[in-house]
This record gives C-alpha cells, sequence and structure tokens, in this order.
C-alpha cells in the first residue's frame, strides 16, 4: 500500500503534485455534527502558504481551501471530507534542467530509481507544497479536539542555526508566536534569525533549525503499548514532513546525560490531581499520556536548494553541475511551524478516537 494515508480511526489521505492542476486530502472519521467550513481552515493554510514573507519563498499561492464533501448546512456528516487547492502560479519551466539530472540531497535520484519515472516540475510528490492539504486536515482535527477537551496545541521556531532561544515552551502563545515572520516567540533572537537568514539567501545558501511544539491539557490514556505508542506515532508523523531529520520528546538527548534520580518524574498530589513534579517524560510514559504537557522537537535540515553551483551526476551517470533556479526558501522552518503543528493533531485525534474505544 502506497504511503498516502495516515492514522488508523481518524484517516488522512493526502493526493496531489506540486505543478499540477490542484493539490487536495481526503479526512476519514470525522464524527458528524461538527461546525465546520472553509474559514475554519483557511487561517492555518494563510500561515503555511508562500509568498507570505520576504524569507520565504515568492511563489503566489493563495492557497484557498475548498470543502467538496461530508458537511451539509455547515456541519460534519460522519462521511469522507474531501478536500481541494487548486495550484495558480506554476512556472514548470524553471524545473526543466532538472529532468536530466539529479539534484543533491533531493528525491530525484530515489524516485527514479524506485518507479521509474518521476515528476520534475518543481519535484511533484515529493515536493512539500503538498503539505498544504494536511494543514486543512490539521485543522479540522483540531478544531475537534479543541471542543472535545480543550486539547490546544503550539509549535515555535526553537532555532535556526546556532541561534537558539531559551524561553519555557509553557509560556509561548500562538500570539507570540505570530508576532514576525520567523515565528520565534523570543523578539530579540527572532530578529537575529531573520538576519542569519536573509545572509544565507544573498549567498545563495540555505539554513536548518528546530521547531519545538507543545500539546496542552492532553487528558490521559492517549496511546496505545508496544507498536503504537504515542511518541512513536509523534515520531512517525513529524519525520514524515519535508526536510525533517530528527525527533526527540521530553528530555530527548540531553536526559541521556542525567542520572536516573535527576531523571526520573515523581508523581504528586495537586488538590486531588495525580500530576508529576517534573516532566522529563514529556508528557508519555509507557506509551500513553500521563496528562502532563507533551513537548516535542524537530530538527529540519537547511534546505536542499540552493543557488550555487553544486557537484552531481546526470541521469546517465556523468559528472556534472547543477545550480538551482526558481524560487526557493532559504529556511523551511518558518512555514514549517504550521505543518508540525497540523500532524500533531492528526495524531492526537487519531488516538482520542481510539481512546474512547476502550470506555
Amino acid at each position: 500500500m502506497a504511503g498516502d494515508t495516515f492514522g488508523q480511526l481518524f484517516r488522512f489521505t493526502n493526493w496531489g503534485e506540486s505543478h499540477g492542476k490542484a493539490i487536495g486530502g481526503v479526512v476519514e472519521g470525522c464524527p458528524a455534527g461538527l461546525e465546520l467550513s472553509e474559514n475554519d481552515l483557511q487561517p492555518a493554510l494563510d500561515r503555511r502558504r508562500p509568498g507570505q514573507s520576504k524569507i520565504v519563498t515568492q511563489r503566489k499561492e493563495a492557497d484557498r481551501i475548498e470543502i467538496l464533501s461530508g458537511t451539509i448546512e455547515g456541519k460534519t456528516t460522519g462521511t469522507p471530507i474531501s478536500l481541494i487547492i487548486h495550484n495558480t502560479d506554476q512556472r514548470s519551466k524553471d524545473y526543466s534542467e532538472m529532468a536530466k539530472l539529479y539534484r543533491p540531497s533531493h528525491a530525484d535520484f530515489t524516485y527514479q530509481q524506485k518507479y521509474g519515472i518521476r515528476d520534475v516540475a518543481g519535484g511533484g510528490r515529493s515536493s512539500a507544497r503538498v503539505t498544504a492539504p494536511t494543514v486543512a486536515a490539521g485543522a479540522i482535527a483540531q478544531k475537534l479536539l479543541k471542543e472535545a477537551c480543550g486539547l490546544e496545541i503550539i509549535s515555535f521556531v526553537r532555532s535556526i542555526g546556532e541561534l537558539e532561544t531559551h524561553c519555557d515552551p509553557l509560556d509561548v502563545t500562538l500570539a507570540s508566536v505570530e508576532a514576525n515572520p520567523v515565528r520565534c516567540p523570543d523578539a530579540t533572537v527572532a530578529e537575529q534569525m531573520i538576519k542569519h537568514i536573509e545572509q544565507v539567501r544573498k549567498l545563495g545558501d540555505s539554513t536548518g533549525g528546530v521547531v519545538e511544539c507543545v500539546i496542552k491539557q492532553v487528558p490521559v490514556g492517549f496511546g496505545e503499548p508496544i507498536f503504537d505508542k504515542l511518541e512513536a506515532d509523534l515520531a512517525k508523523a513529524m519525520l514524515s514532513i519535508n526536510a525533517s531529520k530528527g525527533f526527540e520528546i521530553g528530555s530527548g538527548f540531553a536526559g541521556t546525560q542525567l542520572l536516573g534520580s535527576q531523571h526520573n518524574d515523581p508523581f504528586i498530589n495537586d488538590n486531588g490531581n495525580v500530576k508529576t513534579s517534573s516532566n522529563f517524560s514529556g508528557g508519555v510514559q509507557g506509551g500513553i499520556s500521563n496528562g502532563m504537557p507533551i513537548i516535542f522537537r524537530v530538527a529540519f535540515k537547511p534546505t536542499a536548494t540552493i543557488i550555487q553551483d553544486q557537484n552531481t551526476v546526470d541521469v546517465e551517470g556523468n559528472p556534472t553541475t547543477f545550480k538551482a533556479k526558481g524560487r526557493h526558501d532559504p529556511c523551511v522552518l518558518p512555514r514549517a511551524v504550521p505543518i508540525v503543528e497540523a500532524m500533531a493533531a492528526l495524531v492526537m485525534c487519531d488516538h482520542w478516537l481510539r481512546a474512547k474505544a476502550y470506555q
């Protein structure tokens, strides 16, 4: 089975190519009766769309979402919700040279070897453009979770290159994230990040970084034993995002430097509610949510497309050089923030439905 569908009870199937007529998706498993319209989804898409600031790709796509099925009179019917976004600003000629060679660190070579054919324009199916309908599906999941249990998901840029904010993720708000185009809630560090991105862009280069995500008001009991642990599904979701290269939850790799006596999260009684006094576990123990905030981080590599001469080979294996053309992100981090939130929402919504099956 092709890897285009995600989730078990709350399922999302993604379709389309970067420079095709449209991109879209189908959401299955959304309960009936949820008030839903395009206006509920568009704000999330506006955060992900290209051309929104000078530090991202200047491709002009409005990313207007349209709901084709699954609602009547503004409410979900319990049937599949079909979503579509029409592409309007394709420049396929910018990619004609790519048909003859393999771009470094792109999916050109692997797609060609796996399928024997590939869509050259914009990378086709491998393009981050196809995350737009995923963000729309995530907005459905977030609305459902907010109304069902008050769950809230906020992501932000923790670091870009060697620049890092040390803000407490529990203090981060959507307003502070959206206060600047780089989506770092620390205004001072954000300004440094913007300057760094502008510098690497002028050099025709790119830069990477880390997005941090916090999920608040999580009920106890999300997640399954062994193979469908909550953090395992979150890791799969995050590593499914274009350009992601690492995932850690709670203390992550830094926890390896602590002793067990330092790392364990003691349980306490907080006015009748059992919780932990620390959260090195990141809100998940034994693969199941424990009611504490879920905190994780996702590493994103420097954008593979750079405006510099690079060594590569053509489709016949002959050495050649390649210099990218077209419109590209010098840093994917600002636009990755809503994608991380969307994928987290899809995971949490799926596990919310699965948890209900036990009670």
